[in-house]
C-alpha cells in the first residue's frame, strides 16, 4: 500500500514548492522506496501547452507528448525518471472528465457537485497513480487560501481520513521573512498560513521554511508553539547556491528520517554519494566559458530552465562552468551581432511565431561565419536551415511558411496532415519518436548509436522539396525520423568546430549525471575554442 506526502504551499507563490517536492521523492528513493512524484495544477487549463512562457514559465514536454508544468522537469532531473502525462492533474483535466460522465448519465440522476464528484475524481487519478509504488509525492499547485485550490486540499484531507493517518503526510512549504527594519524573521505569515489550513481540516506534520539565511533557533521555536508542528519537524531551507543542494540541505535538517518515522516506513541510510559528488564538483569549477542564449521570452529565465539545467549537467561532465550570456532576439535585430562578440558557444532554443526571428537568424550566421560552437534546438533548427538557404544557397527571402506564409521559397513548412487543424491544443507532433542518425557523422560520435527516441514539440518541418538541395550546398541532415523519413531531424556543417541543430527538445531528457550529448558536446567545444 503506497504512502502520500501531500506538499502544500503558504504566504507567497515562487518560494520552490516543485524543487522541494522533487528533493523529497529523491530522499525517499534514494532510501530504496519505489518512488513517483505527482504535479496538481489548479488552473483550467486542460495543461501547460497553450500557455505563453511568460505566464508559466517553460512548457515540459513528456515521452508520451503530455505537455506539462516545468516542475514535471524537475522531477524527471532529481528521480532520474520518466513521467507521464497523468503525473500532472490539472483543474480542467478533473472538471472535462466528470461533465463527460453526467453526460453520459454515470451518476445516475445525482445532483453533480464539487463534493464528492470533483473530490473523488481527484482522488480517483492519485490512486490510480499510486498503485505498485511505496511513496507518492503529491504537490498541490498555488498557496493556502486560494479559492483554486480548494477541492484538490478538500481531496487530500479526505485521503487521509480514508488511508489512515499512517499512510498520509502534509508538509507545507511557507517564506519567514526578515524585516530590514527590526532585523529579525518573522514568523506571523508561517502563522497565518497554517491557520488557513488549519481552517480547512490539515494539519501540516512539517514545515519547510523558506528564508534567506538559516531559520534562527527563536523562530523555529515559534513555528513549531504556533502551528503545533514538533521542533524537529520545523525544516529551516534557506537560500542555497545552487538547486541541487536543496535535497542535501533538506537532509541535513532530518526531513528525510522524520518523514520515514512518521509514515511508519522501515528506517534505511540514503545513498546520496553519487550526488553529493555532483554538488561538490559543481561549486568547485573554477573554470568558466560563455555561451549565448538567444530567445525572445528571455525576461523570464525559466522559460528555458531545462536549457539551463542541460547547461549545468555539462559544465559537470567537462570540468568548466557555464555563464550563460541572455539575449533578447529583438535587440540582436537592433544592436546587431556587436552583443555576441566574445562568446564561446550560441544556443538558439525553440520558441513559435515571427517575433524575434530575423535576430535569431542573425546569431546563427554570426555563428556559421565565425565558426563559433552552435546548437539549434527546434525553431532554433528550423531557422539554421532558413539562415543556410538564404546565405549558403542564395534563396533571397527564404522563410518558414509559419514567419511568411508568402515566402518564395518555404523551406520550412507545415506537413500536409498539420494543415487546416481548428484546435491549438495537443495537435503537434508531440514526445518521444524515434531518430535514425548516420555513421561517421557528428551526431553519431555524439550519442553512439544509430538509433535514438528524442522528445519533440512542433508543427513545422524542414520542406522535403529543398532537402537535396540543401545537401548539395554542404548541410548535411545526420538524423532523420524513424517513422517517417520525410522528416529531417539533425543537421549539421562538418567544417565547422562545432555546428549541429535538432528538431526535437534534448534538453528534456538531460540528466544532472546524464547530460544531453549534445549539450555536453557544446560545452566541451566552447572550452576547447576557449583554449
Amino acid at each position: 500500500m503506497a504512502k502520500f506526502i501531500f506538499v502544500t504551499g503558504g504566504v507567497v507563490s515562487g518560494l520552490g514548492k516543485g524543487i522541494t517536492s522533487a528533493s523529497l521523492g529523491m530522499l525517499m528513493k534514494s532510501r530504496g522506496f519505489k518512488t513517483t512524484n505527482i504535479k496538481i495544477d489548479p488552473y483550467i487549463n486542460y495543461d501547460a501547452g497553450t500557455m505563453s512562457p511568460y505566464q508559466h514559465g517553460e512548457v515540459f514536454v513528456l515521452d508520451d507528448g503530455g505537455e506539462v508544468d516545468l516542475d514535471l522537469g524537475n522531477y524527471e532531473r532529481f528521480l532520474d525518471t520518466n513521467l507521464t502525462f497523468d503525473h500532472n492533474i490539472t483543474t480542467g483535466k478533473v472538471y472535462s472528465t466528470v461533465i463527460e460522465k453526467e453526460r453520459r448519465g454515470d451518476y445516475l440522476g445525482a445532483t453533480v457537485q464539487v463534493i464528492p464528484h470533483i473530490t473523488n475524481e481527484i482522488k480517483e487519478r492519485i490512486r490510480r497513480i499510486a498503485e505498485g509504488y511505496d511513496v507518492v509525492v503529491v504537490e498541490i499547485g498555488g498557496t493556502a487560501g486560494d479559492i483554486e485550490s480548494m477541492p484538490f486540499l478538500e481531496a487530500a484531507r479526505q485521503m487521509q481520513l480514508e488511508e489512515g493517518r499512517e499512510n498520509v503526510a502534509f508538509v507545507h512549504v511557507t517564506y519567514v521573512p526578515k524585516l530590514k527594519v527590526v532585523g529579525e524573521q518573522k514568523t506571523k505569515p508561517t502563522q497565518h498560513s497554517v491557520k488557513e489550513l488549519r481552517s480547512l481540516g490539515i494539519q501540516p506534520d512539517a514545515i519547510i521554511a523558506r528564508s534567506e539565511d538559516p531559520l534562527e533557533e527563536g523562530a523555529r521555536k515559534k513555528i513549531s508553539l504556533f502551528t503545533n508542528v514538533p521542533e524537529e519537524a520545523v525544516i529551516s531551507a534557506y537560500d542555497v547556491e545552487d538547486t541541487y543542494e536543496v535535497p542535501l540541505l533538506l537532509e541535513r535538517e532530518g526531513l528525510g528520517r522524520y518523514l520515514t518515522k512518521r509514515l511508519g516506513l522501515e528506517e534505511r541510510e540514503p545513498e546520496l554519494g553519487a550526488w553529493e559528488e555532483m554538488v561538490r564538483k559543481y561549486k568547485s569549477l573554477k573554470d568558466e566559458v560563455e555561451i549565448a542564449i538567444v530567445g525572445k521570452y528571455i525576461k523570464l529565465a525559466d522559460s528555458y530552465l531545462s536549457i539551463k539545467e542541460a547547461l549545468k549537467h555539462s559544465s559537470v561532465a567537462n570540468d568548466v562552468k557555464v555563464k550563460i550570456r541572455w539575449i533578447e532576439a529583438e535587440d540582436l535585430e537592433k544592436e546587431g551581432s556587436k552583443l555576441l562578440e566574445g562568446v564561446h558557444g550560441i544556443i538558439v532554443p525553440g520558441g513559435f511565431g515571427a517575433r524575434g526571428s530575423e535576430g535569431k537568424i542573425m546569431a546563427i550566421q554570426y555563428a556559421r561565419e565565425n565558426d563559433i560552437p552552435f546548437l539549434g534546438i527546434c525553431f532554433g533548427f528550423q531557422l539554421t536551415v532558413v539562415e543556410f538557404a538564404r546565405h549558403v544557397l542564395g534563396l533571397d527571402g527564404a522563410n518558414s511558411t509559419e514567419i511568411n506564409p508568402q515566402t518564395p521559397y518555404p523551406v520550412v513548412d507545415l506537413m500536409p496532415e498539420q494543415r487546416g487543424l481548428d484546435k491549438l491544443g495537443g495537435t503537434m507532433r508531440l514526445g518521444a519518436y524515434p531518430v535514425k542518425i548516420k555513421e561517421g557523422t557528428l551526431a553519431h560520435r555524439l550519442y553512439g548509436k544509430e538509433l535514438i527516441y528524442e522528445r519533440h514539440r512542433h508543427r513545422w518541418e524542414v520542406n522535403p522539396e529543398y532537402i537535396e538541395r540543401l545537401e548539395k550546398a554542404g548541410l548535411v541532415f545526420s538524423g532523420i525520423a524513424g517513422d517517417d523519413e520525410r522528416r529531417m531531424e539533425i543537421l549539421e556543417l562538418p567544417d565547422k568546430r562545432y555546428f549541429i541543430a535538432t528538431q526535437f527538445h534534448p534538453e528534456f531528457k538531460s540528466r544532472p549525471m546524464k547530460p544531453a550529448p549534445v549539450f555536453r558536446g557544446l560545452v566541451k567545444a566552447a572550452k576547447e575554442m576557449k583554449g
